[in-house]
């Protein structure tokens, strides 16, 4: 792992994951909306509910399919050095975190279905404050970060 100064990106494919996340949500609001629907015909609702949920809908999109996957890429920065873990994130509120490698406990790799039909992991590490994530990493990147980390912050594999 290269431990210079430059921030590193998470992997693009973030961007095609994100839009796939946004596809199913959605579709999740399209339930919802056949069930107001029903639910307005059924008991007699305003039909201003199923509207304002119709209107929700259109205008989440945008948001879903195209803001939030590219927001996702371009505002993700991290860095790893010999003695810290900087993480960069946030659209509208920026969130900058140091993480002594003296303080991590635990890292892991995650990885749920969407993330692998693009090749992606997270990289999870704990300190006991919390936890953090690198999101978005191809996997073989993630896994010698994983390695990386736990090499700096002197974790054997028993802990791993």
């Amino acid at each position: 792992m290269n431990s210079s100064q430059e921030m590193q990106k998470i992997d693009k494919d973030v961007i095609q994951a994100r839009r796939l996340e946004g596809w199913i949500t959605i579709l999740v609001y399209a339930v919802i909306i056949v069930l107001l629907y029903w639910l307005t015909l059924r008991f007699d609702w305003p039909v201003w509910i199923v509207s304002f949920a119709i209107i929700w809908t259109i205008l989440s999109i945008p948001f879903e399919l195209v803001f939030l996957p590219q927001c996702k890429y371009k505002f993700w920065r991290y860095r790893i050095s010999e003695h810290e873990i900087e993480l960069h994130h946030g659209i509208f509120f920026r969130k900058r975190t140091i993480i002594p490698m003296i303080r991590i406990q635990h890292i892991d790799a995650k990885q749920g279905p969407i993330l692998k039909r693009y090749g992606l992991s997270t990289i999870t590490f704990s300190t006991a404050a919390g936890s953090h994530d690198i999101p978005a990493l191809k996997e073989s990147k993630a896994e010698h970060v994983r390695k990386y980390i736990a090499a700096l912050a002197r974790i054997t594999n028993e802990d791993i």
